[in-house]
């Protein structure tokens, strides 16, 4: 069993730790955050993440996993899992990842092994990382061992991710490659690919730009629709019928910390990325396109108050790190608009979260952002009563449109023209 430290115990970090430390490894959790560090030397976690919870309580019990506001010498194995986020410019910002490696050279010995985990632009490994960890002395590839290996895991299934998914690991020599794999097939029960660390900052960028530009066509699809009279829905739900075809749903943006903001670290690097940028542009254009709409059917913003419902980046998870729907949030508020949020999951992250039908009291529209679980047994006949303006958008085809109109509410639902093309009798 090895010593290992992780950097960076957020939503990649700290499962990746808990699963090391289940697996008998002596596991330091390192981070700046005393607030997660306090936490997890509680056996206690501050993100949500199902079985996550038990898991860490389970490892520091048994006295595998420690928090730390130190990077810990004697380590074997340091694995960098630091947030890459993205600077107003849209570059990347790579301040963690660089302050991550500082951290590590002091502690570094002969033997050790360094894992960068962070998505990161290509050559961050080669360019960022090597020049610091060279200070050490030590020869990189013969005295420590160096590689990217980047987590390909789903919020909300995180830790059975971690152990089936297969798994790309990129050494800045063969022997790199080797020497990081021995370490993930502990824990992967998947296959494990080797390669070199620039083709796998590629890989992972390609797999998250592969479902941005996607979702790119099928929020095109929906503005095309309601400008030419059709269903958005309909048509992908008939052209997905053809074999080999498969367009993805619209919605009112992409976020999270992945295929958000991945695509635009290749569009830093390579001035080929035409299509790339052209499809991050379009799904970040949709808040305010939702915003547009949301005003068309009020006739007008200002003084208006919207009931919100879902906040994070996706359905039935705490996460609002780059969320399209809290992008549109603060463009209503702009606007002038009262916005009631109603998030069960979001919890402490919205200052004033309403519940389901308090969130609907005088509100001239409902706005359904996000498709989380507790907003499917909605009573529609209920919120008819609350509801000032009967209006309610759909913007994930997630609410039964007869049920809505049933309830004397107006459906409209993104990617619907509200001039739809019919059959003449």
């Amino acid at each position: 069993m090895k010593s290992i430290c992780v950097i960076g115990i957020g939503y990649v970090g700290l499962p990746t730790a808990a699963m090391f430390a289940s697996k008998g490894h002596k596991v330091v959790g390192y981070d700046l955050n005393e607030k997660a560090v306090n936490a997890l030397n509680k056996g206690e976690i501050i993100i949500e993440e199902p079985g996550l919870g038990e898991l860490v309580k389970r490892v520091v019990e048994e006295g595998n996993l420690v928090g730390s506001t130190q990077c810990p010498k004697d380590c074997d194995v340091y694995i960098i899992a630091v947030p890459t986020p993205i600077n107003s410019d849209k570059t990347a910002d790579m301040r963690y990842v660089k302050s991550a490696t500082r951290a590590i050279v002091p502690c570094l010995e002969e033997g050790n092994i360094v894992v960068l985990e962070s998505t990161s632009p290509p050559r961050t490994v080669e360019d960022l990382m090597l020049p610091i960890l060279k200070e050490s002395g030590l020869k990189m590839g013969e005295q420590v061992y160096v590689a990217h290996s980047p987590e390909r895991i789903l919020p909300g299934k995180v830790l059975e991710e971690l152990r089936t998914n297969s798994r790309i690991v990129g050494g800045i020599n063969k022997k790199s490659s080797e020497e990081v794999k021995k370490v993930y097939e502990s824990i992967v029960e998947g296959e494990i690919f080797l390669t070199t660390s620039t083709t796998a900052e590629m890989c992972k960028l390609m797999e998250n730009t592969f479902r941005d530009v996607n979702i790119a066509l099928a929020n095109e699809l929906a503005k095309m629709s309601e400008e030419l009279g059709v269903n958005a829905w309909e048509v992908i739900s008939l052209a997905n019928q053809h074999p080999r075809v498969n367009i993805l749903s619209p919605g009112p943006g992409v976020g999270g910390h992945c295929i958000a903001l991945d695509p635009w670290f290749l569009v830093e690097k390579s001035d080929k990325a035409r299509l790339i940028n052209r499809a991050r542009l379009n799904n970040d254009s949709m808040p305010s396109y939702v915003k547009g709409k949301i005003s068309g059917i009020l006739g007008g913003l200002e003084g208006k108050t919207v009931a919100l419902y879902g906040v994070t980046y996706k359905p039935n998870i705490d996460d609002v790190r780059e969320s399209p729907v809290m992008v549109l949030k603060k463009l209503l508020e702009e606007a002038g608009v009262k916005v009631n949020v109603c998030d069960p999951h979001a919890g402490e992250k919205i200052k004033d979260n309403y519940g389901i039908y308090d969130c609907a009291k005088d509100a001239d529209i409902a706005v359904l952002g996000v498709n989380h679980k507790e907003f499917e047994s909605v009573d529609f006949a209920k919120l008819a009563h609350l509801l000032k303006g009967k209006n309610v958008l759909d913007t994930r085809n997630f609410w039964s449109a007869a049920s809505v109109e049933e309830a004397g509410l107006k459906y409209y639902l993104l990617g619907k023209s509200d001039n739809m093309v019919k059959w003449e009798n």
